[in-house]
């Protein structure tokens, strides 16, 4: 199984950064929106691969422990292109007051596939037709705004 670290970053606007993809999985859908992060190396501690996530993706440096909890888990069987298999997906919460992002960390394959990033109101999230994982991620965003951090992670799936 493949672990991931993911972050639900939101700003002082309650808005959450997304990351744009090429879909690797169906290359004729064009592009995904996902959160920062990605997979956890061999012996790194979760909560590390989050913070080290945050910095190579978006230029954010956060100690570990400074990350909030986390707040959702997703996963399923993917194929990615270049992974493919049964992924486990954590997502931390962390909030900024603001924050110029800088993709300038990415890994060389995140650079070819990487498309943009952008920061989303609940609303936007709620209208878009664009692809955005995993699903239920506006009444998450909605709830943490709302000061309703879950008190166990809620399950937020891949897929319908």
């Amino acid at each position: 199984m493949r672990r991931t670290a993911r972050i639900v970053l939101l700003d002082g606007a309650g808005r959450i950064l997304l990351m744009r993809f090429a879909d690797a999985a169906r290359p004729d859908h064009g592009h995904i929106w996902v959160t920062p992060g990605g997979g956890v190396r061999r012996w790194e501690r979760l909560r590390a691969a989050a913070a080290r996530e945050l910095r190579e993706e978006t230029g954010l440096v956060v100690a570990a422990r400074s990350l909030g909890p986390v707040v959702a888990l997703g996963g399923g069987y993917a194929d990615l292109g270049w992974a493919k298999g049964m992924f486990r997906d954590d997502y931390f919460l962390h909030r900024v007051d603001s924050h110029d992002v800088d993709t300038r960390g990415f890994s060389a394959l995140e650079r070819r596939n990487q498309g943009g990033h952008r920061w989303w109101t609940v609303d936007e999230l709620r209208s878009t037709t664009e692809t955005v994982y995993p699903l239920g991620l506006a009444a998450l965003v909605e709830d943490l705004n709302a000061g309703r951090e879950p008190a166990t992670p809620v399950r937020l799936p891949w897929h319908h």
